[in-house]
């Protein structure tokens, strides 16, 4: 079996390719403070489209579907005159530094942000009329259909939104002086308060290399596993980049720190926005992919979130989304197409059907 996606799980962000945006950040958050004062009284100004955190979790809502058909989750946008009116029932201010800028769109003449709600409005998420949920972003990952296009960039969306908040609540203090750090740019970068400092501070990356290691001699490839958290889940082998170190360097030292094999040629493959290792042979990681049911396991983790979403479930094991201890898969587990661990352990399995 072999997947191709138009882009990896949490890339192809279209807030982040729309060319000529109608609204700079700046002027999105001028425009935005305006609405919050009620002092917008000048020409129509856009939708501002707002998506809710709390916890690291989106607000989600979903539909039903009938047949074969994935139930479709879907992005809990609140307008930010209902966001508002949420605030204050909950005696709590709203104001334009606690949303971070998305991005816009002139097609649909909206405004998109993002914010932390976790300690401000409780009740938001929790009326079951309304039937919109916080839905752990690991989820919706493996509920989302790789072949929706929509669903794919929604879910992108929600990893960027998810990545900036988690920054913003981490640099809340200057690393120079200790000072409080404050939002500029509408949220995109932040700035030491201490008129002594004033350092700027920017979005933090943390580099990683995922790599598919390839004995050629013997037509295996080696892969780790961590069965505290998926038994039978076999993946690539992973790490961080140090400081002044090459990717191709960090590939080479993370395979020896992991499993004490030396790497020679490092190639290329992918890039995606986000143990103890064995030897496995090329037929081993076939049958892998050949029996290993995604599609099953999407459409269990669909139908979770369109539970959650309606009440009716509250929490489910990853491992259950996939009834990896049913007996029903492969000896072995690989991760699903949402992985770029999946793309790179398929593009060598079946390297002889040039699938990429």
């Amino acid at each position: 079996m072999s997947i191709n996606l138009q882009f990896h799980a949490f890339a192809g962000n279209p807030l982040n390719s729309i060319p000529g945006n109608p609204l700079s950040h700046s002027a999105a958050l001028e425009s935005l403070n305006a609405r919050i004062l009620g002092n917008d009284h000048s020409s129509p100004s856009p939708n501002f489209k707002v998506l809710p955190f709390r916890n690291g979790r989106p607000l989600v809502s979903s539909t039903a579907s009938s047949g074969e058909f994935l139930p479709i989750w879907h992005l809990g946008w609140v307008s930010l005159d209902d966001l508002r009116g949420i605030f204050e029932n909950s005696g709590a201010p709203l104001n334009g530094d606690s949303l971070v800028y998305l991005g816009s769109s002139a097609e649909d003449d909206a405004v998109y942000w993002a914010i932390d709600v976790s300690a401000k409005v409780p009740e938001l998420g929790t009326n079951m009329d309304m039937e919109l949920r916080f839905v752990e972003l690991r989820t919706l990952m493996v509920a989302t259909d790789w072949e929706n296009l929509k669903a794919m960039e929604n879910l992108a969306i929600a990893g960027n939104a998810k990545a900036l908040l988690e920054w913003h609540n981490t640099s809340q203090f200057c690393g120079h002086c200790g000072e409080k750090t404050v939002s500029k740019e509408a949220g995109r970068r932040k700035q030491c308060s201490n008129d002594s400092c004033k350092k700027r501070i920017y979005p933090r990356v943390d580099q990683v290399v995922i790599m598919l290691v390839i004995d050629r001699e013997n037509d295996h490839v080696l892969l780790g596993t961590r069965p505290k958290f998926i038994s039978q889940l076999w993946s690539c082998l992973s790490g961080f980049t140090e400081p002044g170190e090459s990717l191709e360097e960090a590939v080479r030292r993370e395979t020896w720190e992991e499993s004490g094999i030396e790497v020679g040629e490092v190639v290329y493959h992918s890039s995606q926005p986000w143990p103890d290792a064995r030897w496995f042979s090329r037929e081993d990681i076939r049958e892998a992919l050949t029996l290993a049911d995604y599609k099953k396991g999407q459409k269990t983790a669909a139908s979770k979130v369109e539970q959650m979403c309606k009440g009716v479930e509250k929490s489910r094991s990853m491992a259950a989304d996939f009834n990896v201890e049913s007996g029903e898969l492969a000896p072995i587990f690989v991760p699903g197409p949402f992985a770029i661990a999946h793309h790179l352990i398929s593009s060598w399995a079946f390297s002889d059907q040039n699938v990429l």
